[in-house]
């Protein structure tokens, strides 16, 4: 149990992060912590991400926590609503919802003698001995800098923000992006529109995705023997871990990957024209691969048409392209993903003598671990910089965080103990290992999401899961400074 000087914590964020590391703090004693939530119910990306087809590319069983199990999911890749349903019950039965505050948008936080202090849209000012943003790399959606954008007279939405009112039936639908949430959306809505031009800047890697809807008899098979459902965690952890190591330390081996990808082109797609626009001209693994069995049976249909050329202009009418052609549309859909590399900009972040976050990150996040900055004393990062996943599950990577802030949080806990604050050389030279590691690897031979303008990549870890997990094990205090009252 936690001792009477338990200090008190505020978790920013109620998706995966937020969740399990309020999670790890109850289980461990700790109960004087409060989650602060934009939104007017719990869930993160899980619950903004509403567009037809939305779901995981990681099987169930290893996308979930590993001390809460579901032996209910109804299918080996969840969708959307069955997913933030599990997030409701994992709340439930943790009994989170008394440390739940929402429709309350925190703007700031400032570290202030010893203590951070945490300011909401509303004015209202929270106080406590450590702060934890767990806001994700996938909260704020990206909207692409084209010329006219706002000319369009016609329909516009993001796909993290679906508009659910507007009936695109027989309606001419230009999509713009090619990423993970097109291609699970882009065969819903094709069958139910006039026309669909989809805009590609550069082809996506399709993988088949081995997908099976669980009957009755192995709900119950999960139910009386956990050992099953575990050991099927453990093929998929296995398998992801093959895949990073595959892109991270030998590329060569994804060409049986790229062999996987060509066969599936040949398969779905007859037209030679049509598949040779739609084949990668990058190596595989540079940008997220994705994995679907329907996305591209769909871009064969008769109303649907793949354009190439880049996007010069929006008028008011649709899409202008370099070849000069405007594309007429009556709605623009955005599947341009999340401004992943833009970590916590949304927030005000202040640490020792009010020095701001978005000065020391301003050529690209960095933190040790992922998770703690110099100069920002008892701020712990959640899913934070060069923590995401090439392959996995990131709720994997969270619970490694969880449990590393949970002991940072036990010494706190300590008699006449103030902060603890990483020494800048520690976090220095992990950066620059990091770095030099994903220099080397698969991540830097394209432009993607998972990297700046400048080359660098900010977002993801360049090794196995299971290095990350031995690394967190241990919270050592020689790499921190303390400061005891």
């Amino acid at each position: 149990m936690a001792p009477p000087s338990s200090p008190s914590v505020l978790i920013v964020g109620s998706g995966f992060g937020g969740l399990g590391t309020a999670i790890e703090l109850k289980r461990a004693g700790f109960d004087d912590f409060t989650i602060l939530e934009r939104a007017s119910e719990i869930g993160g990306v899980w619950r903004e991400n509403t567009y037809p087809g939305a779901g995981c590319d990681i099987p169930s069983p290893l996308y979930s926590f590993s001390y809460a199990p579901n032996p209910r999911w109804p299918r080996r890749f969840s969708l959307q609503p069955d997913i933030h349903a599990y997030m409701k019950r994992v709340v439930d039965e943790y009994d989170l919802t008394p440390h739940l505050r929402f429709d309350t948008e925190v703007t700031s936080a400032e570290f202030d003698g010893g203590a951070w202090r945490v300011t909401t849209a509303t004015g209202e000012v929270f106080e406590a001995n450590v702060f934890i943003p767990a806001v994700g790399q996938l909260s704020t959606p990206a909207w692409p800098d084209i010329k006219g954008r706002d000319s369009f007279t016609g329909h516009t939405f993001h796909s993290a923000q679906w508009d659910h009112d507007y009936d695109l039936t027989g309606k001419r639908v230009a999509v713009i992006g090619t990423g993970a949430s097109a291609i699970q959306f882009v065969p819903q809505i094709q069958p139910k529109t006039g026309k669909l031009t989809l805009f590609q800047r550069s082809a996506p890697y399709i993988m088949r995705k081995h997908d099976t809807r669980y009957r009755r008899w192995q709900h119950l098979f999960f139910e009386r023997l956990p050992a099953t459902q575990l050991l099927g965690r453990l093929r998929i952890w296995l398998l992801a871990e093959y895949a990073t190591y595959a892109m991270t330390a030998h590329p060569f081996l994804t060409k049986m990957f790229e062999l996987r990808t060509a066969q599936l082109r040949r398969r779905y797609v007859k037209d030679k024209d049509l598949r040779a626009k739609l084949k990668p001209d990058y190596q595989l693994g540079c940008k997220r691969i994705l994995f679907t069995n329907n996305y591209l049976p769909a871009l064969t249909r008769p109303n649907v048409h793949v354009e190439t050329e880049p996007i010069t202009e929006l008028t008011p009418n649709g899409v202008r392209t370099a070849d000069g052609v405007e594309h007429e549309a009556d709605v623009i859909i955005y599947g341009t993903g999340f401004a992943a590399t833009d970590f916590l900009s949304t927030l005000d972040i202040r640490g020792i003598d009010g020095q701001a976050l978005s000065d020391k990150w301003k050529d690209g996040a960095h933190a040790y671990l992922g998770i703690t900055v110099p100069g920002f004393p008892n701020m712990f990062c959640v899913y934070g910089p060069n923590t995401n996943l090439g392959a996995g599950s990131i709720i994997y990577m969270i619970e490694r965080q969880a449990r590393y802030i949970r002991q940072a949080v036990e010494h706190l806990a300590k008699p006449n103990m103030s902060y603890v604050d990483v020494e800048p050389e520690v976090e220095e030279r992990y950066d620059k290992e990091i770095q030099g590691r994903l220099a080397k690897s698969v991540w830097t031979m394209c432009t993607s999401w998972y990297r700046q303008d400048d080359g660098r990549v900010p977002t993801n870890w360049p090794g196995l899961v299971s290095e990350y997990d031995r690394r967190t094990r241990k919270l050592e205090l020689t790499e921190y400074r303390t400061v005891i009252t």
